[in-house]
C-alpha cells in the first residue's frame, strides 16, 4: 500500500462541473450574476423543499452577516451563539458591533443546549433588561441541533433563529432538511464542505420578498434609479456565474456524496468496534439524520490509555490528516472579553475529540489504513 497523503475532507468532482463552466464562458456570463446563479438557486430550493428561497453568495460567512443585517442586528445588541463552532459563526456578530454571548452544548448532539440556552436568556434579561436579538444554533459536523426545543424557547422570548447549516447540507431533522429549520439559514460551499463552488455560500430565506431584499443588500444596495444611488449600506456578496456553474455540477452528485460520507462513518464504526475508550458522534434518535460531514470521535484517555493528541500525532506520522474538534469560541483569545458562562461540555469535547478523514474520495483501503493506525496505537498502549 502506498503512503500517499490522506486528507481530511477534499472536494470531489461529479464530472459535470466543466459543462456548466464552459457554458458560462461560451455565453460570456463571467460576472457575479447569470443563468448558472439563477439555476443553482432554484436547484437548492428544490432540494431543500419547505418553500424556501435561496440567495447564492460569496461565502457562508457572508450569509450569516447578511441574515443578521436582515434581522436588524446592530451596535449594542446581544446575539446568542453556540460556543462549539468555527469562528465564522461568531465573527459576523462583531462586524455589526453586536456582542456575542456563547452558550454551551449538550452531550447528545454536541450542539446548542436548550436548557442552557433558556438559562442564558433569563440571565441576560436580568442583566440588560432585554432579550438577545438572535440565536445561532450550529449543526456541528452535520449533526442536527435539537431544533424543536431551540425554536420553542426562541419563540417564547421573541428571539430570531439563524440556523448555521454550513456543515449540514443533506442532513435532516424530523424529516426536514437542515437549512429549513430557522427563520434564516446559511449554507457553505467551501472546498471541504458537502458540495463546493470553490468558495461560496447561500442564504436561505423564508419568503420571496426577503430573498429579494437580501439580493439588494448583496449587490451594493443600489437603488432603483438610472444613476448610481444608494440609500443603504450594501455589500459585494453575490456568487459568480462561473462558481455557480461548479455548484450546479456538484448538485448532480450531492445525494451520492451524502450517502458515501454516511457509509464512511459506518465503516469506521465497524473497523474500530473492538476498541475501548473511543466513542462516535451519533444521531441521538431516529429524528436525527446526520450527513456525517466529518466522522468525529471522542477518546477517553483513562480507558483508551492514549489521548486525542497522541492519536493525531500517530496519524500524522502515517501521513494522514486529522483535526481536533473546533476550539470553542469562549476559549478563543479574540473573544476573551465576552460574558463568562459555564461551557464545560464543549470544553471537554474539544479536549478529547478528533475528526477523521471523511471525504467521498476515500476508498475502503484508505479507511483500513487509517483504522490500522488507530488499532496499532490502542494495542501498544494496552499491553
Amino acid at each position: 500500500m502506498t503512503n500517499n497523503r490522506i486528507w481530511l475532507s477534499l472536494a470531489q468532482m461529479s464530472g459535470n462541473e466543466q459543462k456548466y463552466i464552459q457554458e458560462a464562458f461560451d455565453t460570456n456570463w463571467v460576472v457575479p450574476l447569470g443563468p448558472n446563479v439563477d439555476a443553482f438557486e432554484r436547484e437548492l430550493e428544490q432540494y431543500l423543499g419547505e418553500g424556501v428561497h435561496v440567495v447564492a453568495l460569496s461565502s457562508g460567512t457572508a450569509a450569516l452577516h447578511l441574515a443578521m443585517v436582515m434581522l436588524g442586528v446592530g451596535p449594542g445588541d446581544e446575539v446568542l451563539c453556540q460556543s462549539f463552532t468555527f469562528a465564522a459563526s461568531a465573527n459576523p456578530i462583531c462586524y455589526l458591533g453586536a456582542k456575542p454571548i456563547f452558550v454551551d452544548s449538550e452531550r447528545e448532539s454536541w450542539n446548542l443546549c436548550p436548557i442552557k440556552l433558556e438559562e442564558t436568556i433569563k440571565e441576560r434579561i436580568a442583566v440588560t433588561g432585554r432579550a438577545p436579538k438572535v440565536v445561532i444554533p450550529v449543526h456541528l459536523y452535520g449533526m442536527p441541533a435539537k431544533m424543536d426545543e431551540i425554536n420553542e424557547i426562541a419563540q417564547r422570548y421573541n428571539i430570531a433563529v439563524l440556523e448555521d447549516a454550513a456543515e449540514a447540507l443533506g442532513s435532516e431533522y424530523r424529516g426536514k432538511k437542515c437549512g429549513t429549520l430557522g427563520q434564516y439559514a446559511c449554507l457553505s460551499f467551501n472546498g471541504n464542505k458537502m458540495i463546493t463552488t470553490s468558495g461560496g455560500g447561500a442564504l436561505v430565506c423564508p419568503t420571496a420578498d426577503s430573498a429579494s431584499l437580501a439580493k439588494f443588500y448583496a449587490t451594493q444596495a443600489r437603488d432603483n434609479a438610472p444613476h448610481y444611488q444608494h440609500s443603504k449600506i450594501g455589500y459585494n456578496y453575490r456568487l459568480s456565474n462561473i462558481s455557480a456553474g461548479i455548484g450546479r455540477g456538484q448538485m448532480t452528485a450531492l445525494e451520492s456524496f451524502v450517502e458515501r460520507r454516511r457509509e464512511i462513518n459506518q465503516s469506521y464504526r465497524q473497523l474500530l468496534s473492538s476498541l475501548t475508550g473511543i466513542s462516535f458522534q451519533t444521531n441521538p434518535s431516529p429524528h436525527f439524520h446526520s450527513n456525517y460531514w466529518l466522522t468525529s470521535i471522542i477518546i477517553e484517555p483513562s480507558v483508551a490509555r492514549f489521548t486525542r493528541e497522541d492519536l493525531r500525532l500517530a496519524l500524522e506520522a502515517a501521513n494522514i490528516e486529522s483535526r481536533p474538534l473546533w476550539k470553542p469560541m469562549h476559549l478563543q483569545p479574540v473573544f476573551g472579553s465576552t460574558v463568562e458562562l459555564d461551557n464545560s461540555v464543549c470544553s471537554n469535547l474539544f479536549e478529547k475529540g478528533l475528526c477523521l478523514p471523511s471525504h467521498p474520495g476515500l476508498t475502503n483501503a484508505h479507511l483500513e489504513r487509517i483504522a490500522q493506525v488507530i488499532l496499532s496505537l490502542h494495542s501498544s498502549t494496552n499491553l
